[in-house]
């Protein structure tokens, strides 16, 4: 599909409310067929987010200890997360230090998954995730693992406000990217 065609597809899934703030560009080079050009997310024409630009506006991680490191990140625990620290250490650690533990696994964890997800995310193209939304449930985009897919879920009409403000918990969790667009959504009600 041509770049044309697949921006207008995508504008025509934009919320009402974003249309003109957020916008899909693309870069082309005339005399180099065999070069690909680059594909790139707007908000209010300043470039937010391009998936092989480490210049954009929003932090890219580049160490699991980053992520760990980042207060901005809050990770849930629950009593079965603790459950499992208490059975692993044969309930010899004190109560206070449990919840510590299963938080640094739990903070691990996610943090494996980011950094998967940010690199799988700079080794993508852009339009092939497009097409791959465009084909695609909206659940199944919001439940991906996949961050553009997020983001693409994240500006779509289908998404209502409720669904939205049911996301909350979730977003706390996700990469700061989708944290943006959630919160650029969020300030769209």
């Amino acid at each position: 599909m041509s770049w044309s065609k697949l921006k207008q597809q995508l504008e025509s899934f934009l919320s009402p409310t974003l249309h003109g703030r957020v916008e899909y560009r693309a870069t082309s080079y005339r005399y180099l067929p065999d070069k690909a050009g680059s594909c790139y997310i707007a908000v209010d024409k300043k470039n937010v987010f391009n998936m092989s630009d480490i210049t954009t506006l929003i932090r890219w991680y580049q160490t699991d200890l980053e992520i760990k490191n980042d207060s901005n990140i809050q990770i849930p625990i629950n009593n079965e997360e603790i459950e499992a620290v208490r059975k692993g250490t044969n309930g010899q650690v004190p109560e206070d230090r449990l919840v510590v533990m299963a938080r640094s696994r739990k903070i691990s964890e996610h943090a494996k998954e980011l950094l998967s997800a940010q690199s799988s995310l700079s080794k993508s193209n852009f339009v092939v995730t497009a097409n791959k939304f465009l084909s695609m449930s909206i659940e199944e985009s919001i439940e991906s693992n996949d961050l553009l897919l997020n983001i693409l879920a994240l500006v779509d009409r289908r998404v209502g406000k409720k669904r939205i403000l049911n996301m909350s918990e979730k977003m706390k969790t996700k990469h700061p990217i989708v944290q943006y667009f959630y919160e650029l959504r969020l300030s769209t009600f």
